[in-house]
């Protein structure tokens, strides 16, 4: 089989090497993947990882099977989970091992062995490219809205940027019944949010003190909850955007991993600030049934993956950004 190994930091280098099938061991599967898609994790990771197969985010159909695998048949159409060994309840140290990540090599090859209890069956009509958008942004924007305290209808989100994470969330809390507000620096972007039902749209270019308007949006109450996925450069405007008593979900680091925190503002608005951390297979398997629509930018070939990654890097996509693998 093909698989891409991660070389170099930084640009990152991808090279092709030919490799033996994988064989899957007791309790675990073989999957020939048809699409992997890409978050901005996976730039991260190529700055500190090398000679592992990179990304996370993976589709493709069940090949082969070990002893004690149950629930699962060979041409199993499956969506791989982000950590493939957190099921559900809390988040602990033994489930945090990720794809792509130290612990699991990733999806950017043609096979790979999973457990078998850390795959989602998709729906006959769920194609494997949108499949692939949902492990990691798509269960990160489910966690973001639904876990501990669900958004509830008539609510107020707010949304920053047009990235997959955004654009899931944007989707899934229309889908609640909530009002969504969502900042970006392009135009066009905005537009088309607002195709998918996004309620007011803020261009933080040409309105650099967003914040305000946000409180102006919602006759200076602020939102309920704030879906945060750039990090210290926004996050003490976000706090003023949220209203007393209102939940902030962060998860970006788009900015960075640290910076100032206003403590004042979100001690006396006694505002909830949650990380969010993607979620386990539970929360995967919550989103398939939604049967959401993922917003796909550009699907590039197997041979091109460079190319995915330097799109990536100039981050001008809408949605998300998808390798197709195999046939």
């Amino acid at each position: 089989m093909r698989r891409y190994i991660l070389t170099e930091h930084d640009l990152p280098k991808l090279t092709l090497v030919h490799s033996e099938d994988p064989r899957p061991g007791h309790g675990e599967i073989v999957v020939d993947l048809r699409a992997a898609s890409l978050n901005y994790r996976d730039l991260i990771m190529a700055q500190r990882f090398s000679d592992v197969v990179p990304l996370s985010d993976g589709a493709g159909v069940v090949s082969a099977m070990g002893d004690g695998v149950e629930g699962h048949a060979i041409g199993d159409r499956v969506v791989i989970a982000f950590m493939p060994k957190w099921l559900d309840g809390e988040f602990t140290d033994a489930r945090r091992a990720s794809l792509g990540g130290p612990g699991f090599d990733g999806v950017l090859t043609e096979r790979i062995v999973v457990p078998a209890t850390g795959v989602v069956r998709i729906p006959d009509a769920m194609t494997f490219e949108a499949a692939a958008t949902l492990p990691c942004a798509g269960v990160t924007a489910w966690s973001a809205l639904f876990e501990r305290r669900p958004v509830q209808p008539g609510e107020t989100v707010l949304l920053l940027g047009t990235g997959g994470v955004s654009i899931f969330a944007l989707q899934l809390a229309k889908m609640a019944g909530a009002r969504v507000i969502i900042t970006s620096s392009s135009n066009e972007k905005l537009e088309r949010a607002r195709t998918l039902g996004a309620d007011h749209l803020i261009n933080y270019r040409t309105v650099p003190d967003w914040e305000n308007e946000v409180l102006r949006l919602t006759d200076g109450v602020g939102t309920d909850l704030a879906v945060d996925v750039a990090g210290p450069a926004t996050l003490n405007k976000t706090l003023k955007s949220t209203r007393l008593g209102g939940r902030i979900s962060l998860m970006g680091v788009l900015t960075g991993f640290e910076g100032p925190v206003d403590t004042g503002v979100l001690l006396e608005k006694r505002i909830t600030l949650q990380g969010i951390y993607v979620g386990p297979v539970a929360s995967l398997q919550a989103l398939v049934k939604t049967n959401i629509t993922p917003q796909i930018d550009r699907v590039f070939p197997f041979e091109d993956a460079e190319a995915a990654y330097d799109a990536l890097r100039v981050a001008e996509h809408f949605g998300k950004l998808v390798i197709r693998i195999g046939e």
